[in-house]
């Protein structure tokens, strides 16, 4: 691959991995394909090597994300169709309200549904901040997954 291509492979992966973070675009999917078009295009065994690593850390992260945000939801007793409605209502939100307004029809969502389902304000807020670090967690499992997967294409990149 030439050098122009792997800086765009590059970017496609800083892209991925601020997607994460800002939990618009599909992070470890970008993370991931840009590193699978990168093994495509340059072939040879140290590639897919380096492909495989990648593929195992998004994964493992994408299961680990699930395992730990689900454990501290069901401990925190919110159910998965309160955070249906949050994210429903952040996509929403993003519209009315570009880029913060994901944020905020989140956690407005997260709240009134709790508080409709609890009838507590107090109890329904605990819930809200739970969630929020649910999605904090879902964050920085996603994002370490990613970062691996991101020094697997370097590593990768370095030895072809």
């Amino acid at each position: 691959m030439s050098v122009g291509g792997e800086v765009l492979v590059g970017l496609a992966i800083l892209v991925g991995l601020v997607g994460i973070v800002v939990q618009v675009l599909p992070g470890n999917v970008l993370v991931l394909g840009a590193v699978l078009v990168w093994a495509i295009v340059t072939g040879g065994p140290t590639a897919w090597v380096a492909f495989s690593v990648a593929a195992l850390f998004v994964v493992a992260a994408e299961v680990a994300q699930y395992v730990l945000a689900g454990r501290h939801m069901r401990r925190a007793e919110v159910p998965w169709s309160t955070l249906v409605w949050g994210g429903i209502a952040g996509v929403v939100g993003f519209f009315v309200i570009p880029v913060i307004g994901l944020f905020i029809g989140f956690v407005l969502a997260v709240f009134v549904a709790e508080l409709v389902r609890r009838r507590d304000r107090r109890a329904a807020w605990r819930a809200t901040v739970a969630a929020m670090q649910a999605t904090g967690i879902t964050i920085l499992v996603q994002l370490l997954g990613g970062l691996l997967a991101a020094a697997a294409w370097g590593l990768g990149l370095a030895l072809t």
